[in-house]
């Protein structure tokens, strides 16, 4: 993984809309100090002296309360603990609430070459944004060969052998409407070990696509921006392949599974063949999907009705004697 640092922050920051509101008043000759973990610190006890497992490789938040304390101790000329914190050399120190560093706090940063960052979100608000985001940036990830594509807002992972048809049944979604999010390389990200994230590894190339016999399109230019989105939660695996007629295919809906940095997710393997509308496959496998999110299940609700006729067929023949039924008519 490529070594994240301050100025990365930044500039994730205005990729996502300035979404932590950001800036740097001060320090800006260390905007390359690297950010080893997503863990954040408030510098109150340090402030005060004590500095036992305090985490120099922690983001440090100031907020109201470690900002009148730190006034409180210029006022008294007690600097120790503040050039203090500045000797250990953390990532950068962060300003909420709109609250702005002293002039003596400004300088010691300039000196140490300290980022000193402010924003004006609450302490709650900006706490919540900054770990959700570093929660991402330091998730477990790993690239797999494969194509991602939302169909009816769900996140389906394509794979497969090389040549078995994952772009062009990728294009022919986009064509129906659904949306590319990375093509032949995908990046997976593990987040907070409850659900995968998935995205293009090159931001620049994952919305191209190469398609035997036309080569490099660009789905942007294609079919509009509509047609692209740049990240997606991972629902549902599918995997094709050449049809082997030698191979017993799931035929009554058994519930395959995949699993991607130790997450789980459901997954269908899709024979493919002269004949075999694919694109249409995965759209019903989608829409399947979605109503299983919503606590229905096709093959279940097969097995209930099946068990249900064979109960009342039971009950039938147990209530009737074979005479009757001669007798009656009743086909047996």
């Amino acid at each position: 993984m490529k070594e994240f640092t301050v100025l990365d922050l930044l500039d994730l920051d205005l990729k996502e809309h300035n979404h932590l509101q950001l800036k740097c008043i001060a320090g800006r000759s260390g905007l390359s100090r690297p950010i080893h973990s997503a863990k954040i610190s408030r510098p109150g006890l340090a402030l005060s002296g004590y500095f036992v497992d305090f985490s120099g490789t922690s983001l440090q938040l100031i907020g109201r309360n470690e900002e009148s304390y730190i006034e409180l101790l210029e006022k008294h000329n007690e600097y120790e603990n503040i050039e203090k914190l500045f000797s250990l050399h953390p990532p950068c120190i962060i300003f909420i609430g709109g609250y702005k560093p002293s002039e003596h706090f400004t300088e010691l940063a300039e000196k140490s070459a300290t980022p000193i960052l402010a924003t004006p979100l609450s302490s709650s608000d900006f706490s919540r944004r900054l770990y959700s985001m570093l929660d991402e940036v330091f998730a477990p990830s790993m690239t797999i060969h494969g194509v991602l594509v939302e169909v009816y807002g769900i996140g389906v992972l394509i794979t497969g052998d090389s040549g078995v048809g994952k772009s062009e049944t990728a294009l022919e979604l986009i064509e129906r409407g659904h949306r590319l999010i990375s093509d032949d390389t995908v990046k997976l990200k593990n987040i907070s070990d409850s659900y995968l994230i998935g995205f293009g590894e090159n931001p620049m190339l994952a919305h191209h696509m190469e398609i035997r016999g036309l080569g490099i399109i660009n789905i942007t230019n294609l079919f509009g921006v509509g047609a692209i989105r740049e990240k997606k939660q991972i629902q549902l695996a599918v995997e094709l392949e050449t049809w082997d007629s030698s191979k017993q295919y799931d035929r009554i809906g058994d519930e395959l599974t995949a699993t991607y940095l130790g997450v789980t997710i459901p997954k269908i393997v899709l024979p493919v063949r002269p004949g075999r509308n694919v694109p249409i496959l995965i759209e019903t496998a989608a829409r399947n999907e979605r109503m299983k999110s919503l606590g229905y299940y096709s093959s279940r609700e097969f097995d209930q009705s099946v068990l249900k006729w064979l109960e009342s067929e039971t009950a039938r023949k147990m209530y009737f004697s074979s005479d009757d039924i001669e007798e009656s008519g009743i086909d047996q």
